[in-house]
């Protein structure tokens, strides 16, 4: 027992948070002996993983290999330090890259989760990329096999967020991950999982160790110590409409592609109050988002012919950027002064339906009866409806289909990139290039969304966080979004942010259990 605080449980590891990197954390705690209990606010696990399409980003892993990809460790550090950079810790950025096969192992072996290599192509054009990516999924899991707990795991985006009816029959993507860790930590008579458990304070004894977490249950609080080390992964901020504003001059939270119960900036809140050093509050993983009737948009991606115009009218970018690219280039507009409404213009190609991957798909009369959705004979017609600049968007339309038909676009080169084809199953840019016409125009509103912010607590190589003046706080560790990312500013490709926080979370685990792993190999 520390010096004045007196605990009404105690383990070994505490663990904040129920996304993939803090179950992972919990089970790699709970397989090495130590008691672990994993703490959630909300009455479901998952947090923002629940909504991913579980990619894993770790080069050179057993699975790759076992699924034909040829990989390696090096190969990914090449490709990861041409987009990254210096932005991060070297240090750290190589103890994320050379543990990635070690958990794929210890998932393999220990945790006896099945996976797989699905093709997804890495993000940027440098030096080590991959044209079919390096991402692995968990296999689906039917919900059957989870009995019960099947209940506690977060829904899908459109049952969170829109309504849809509850599906149970088969968990896929960051809902497979979430249901098998959550699967194997029921099996360990050392961990608990707690859900309806909100972290409010982290503990310190005398000599400023964190010992422990204040947490509120059932309307009672309760002081739970940890002796090895306290894992926060909890999610970011992206639910904070006031931080939101503060360090991104975002103009809402409704925006994200998280649950509102979620990402409310607690962690953030609690790093900040023992001094911890933080980092990338201005990032998060962005991308387009389609807005709908009840506030919240959906990330959209894979947009197979039309084009995006700012609030001005003025096509900006490429459509078939990566979509954190693309996300940066509509902030990168709005930071310009063109504002936060932005237009997906399309024709009457796929029989008036939204020819892009949006999850759930727009329903047209719900979305016009709401002001979201426009259909004209013509573009002067359509800019009336938007209120956009007439003259404008003509010139937008007009010279983005003069690029389609000399079958090269010189402005923004849309389909060059194999990323920017795979969603199409084009082999050419010219198949990625298609006039817009035809008797009906279309204008879908989208806005500036995300998949979580990206900015906390600055780590080192074991995930200890630090304080302001570079060192660790000691038993205080972060993972996922909570601590700030170790790829900076990029997104190198998908699955980086579930893979660095599995990869820290193990190595947290590891340092708490008195046997960090090395950085090198």
């Amino acid at each position: 027992m520390e010096q004045g605080i007196t605990f009404d449980a105690e383990f070994d590891v505490v663990v904040v948070g129920s996304g993939v990197a803090a179950l992972f954390g919990a089970a790699a705690a709970a397989c090495r002996g130590l008691s672990t209990c994993l703490v959630e606010k909300t009455d479901r696990f998952g947090g923002t993983s629940a909504y991913s399409g579980g990619a894993v980003w770790l080069p050179g892993n057993a699975v790759l290999a076992r699924d034909g990809l040829e990989d390696s460790v090096e190969r990914g550090r090449t490709y990861f330090r041409a987009v990254v950079g210096d932005r991060t810790d070297r240090q750290v950025q190589d103890a994320f890259l050379n543990t990635g096969p070690k958990v794929v192992d210890f998932l393999l072996e220990e945790l006896g989760i099945p996976m797989r290599f699905q093709p997804f192509p890495d993000y940027f054009d440098a030096p080590g990329r991959q044209d079919a990516g390096r991402s692995i999924y968990p296999k689906p899991i039917r919900g059957e096999e989870l009995g019960d707990r099947v209940r506690d795991v977060r829904s899908a985006v459109p049952v969170d967020q829109f309504g849809a009816d509850e599906d149970t029959t088969k968990l896929e993507g960051g809902r497979a991950w979430v249901a098998r860790l959550v699967s194997a930590i029921d099996g360990m008579e050392n961990a608990e999982l707690r859900l309806s458990c909100a972290a409010r304070e982290l503990l310190r004894d005398a000599d400023g160790r964190v010992v422990g977490v204040a947490v509120e249950q059932d309307g009672r609080l309760q002081a739970l110590g940890a002796r090895r080390g306290v894992l926060v992964a909890a999610g970011g901020f992206e639910r904070s409409a006031t931080l939101r504003e503060q360090w991104q001059q975002m103009p809402t939270a409704d925006w994200s592609s998280s649950h509102p119960a979620t990402g409310s900036g607690d962690a953030a809140r609690m790093f900040g109050e023992v001094g911890a050093e933080l980092d990338l509050l201005d990032q998060s993983w962005w991308c387009p988002a389609t807005l709908f009737p009840n506030g919240h948009a959906a990330f959209t991606l894979g947009f197979r012919s039309g084009l995006i115009v700012d609030g001005t009218g003025r096509r900006f970018a490429n459509e078939l950027l990566p979509y954190d690219q693309m996300g940066r280039a509509m902030r990168a507009r709005m930071a310009d002064g063109a504002g936060d409404e932005f237009w997906f213009v399309f024709d009457d190609a796929e029989a008036g339906g939204f020819p892009a991957i949006c999850i759930p798909a727009p329903d047209a009369d719900e979305l016009r009866a709401a002001g979201l959705w426009h259909t004209a004979g013509g573009v002067e017609e359509l800019a009336g409806m938007t209120g956009l600049d007439p003259e404008t968007l003509r010139a937008s339309v007009d010279r983005f289909n003069g690029f389609a038909e000399q079958g090269e676009d010189t402005d923004f080169h849309r389909g060059e990139d194999p990323y920017g084809r795979f969603f199409l199953g084009a082999s050419t840019p010219q198949q990625c290039l298609r006039p817009v016409g035809g008797d009906r125009l279309h204008a879908v509103r989208l806005v500036l969304g995300d998949l979580g912010t990206k900015g906390g607590a600055v780590i080192d190589a074991n995930g200890a966080v630090v304080d302001v003046e570079g060192q660790p706080i000691a038993g205080l560790y972060a993972a996922g979004n909570s601590s700030a990312s170790i790829s900076g500013e990029a997104y190198p490709g998908p699955g980086v942010p579930l893979g660095s926080g599995m990869v820290m979370a193990f190595r947290a685990v590891a340092d708490m259990a008195g046997e960090p792993l090395p950085v090198t190999p």
